[in-house]
């Protein structure tokens, strides 16, 4: 499976960006999509998590101003992020729980975004 992300940039304090990635390659299904990031010198935290059938989960930072969403027609994941801080700021990474045959089950990982929140 190829996680391909788009949709970082740079934005300032209070702004919104909306990052989007797709999965493609030969896989049975999709189970949780999502977004992790990693801020400089910090350690990689979980964003958020989307689950098959629409159920959600947030980091505590980014509760109430950060959407996730997905269309599993297209096999894609959104991360809709308003009011954003400088600490935002980091390489965002899309996320799978891929299921490559019936009874074969492994995570996948995108290339990074680069989301930049200038003061």
């Amino acid at each position: 499976v190829q996680l391909q992300a788009s949709g970082g940039g740079l934005v300032q304090t209070g702004g919104s960006l909306r990052l989007s990635c797709v999965a493609s390659g030969s896989f049975y299904s999709i189970n949780d999509m999502g977004w992790d990031r990693q801020a400089p010198g910090k350690r990689r935290e979980m964003v958020a998590r989307i689950s098959s059938t629409g159920n959600v989960n947030y980091g505590d930072s980014v509760k109430g101003r950060f959407t996730i969403g997905r269309d599993n027609a297209k096999n894609t994941v959104y991360l809709q992020m308003n009011s954003l801080k400088p600490e935002d700021t980091g390489v965002y990474y899309c996320e799978a729980d891929v299921n490559y045959e019936i009874d074969y089950r492994g995570p996948a990982w995108g290339q990074g975004t680069l989301v930049t929140v200038s003061s």
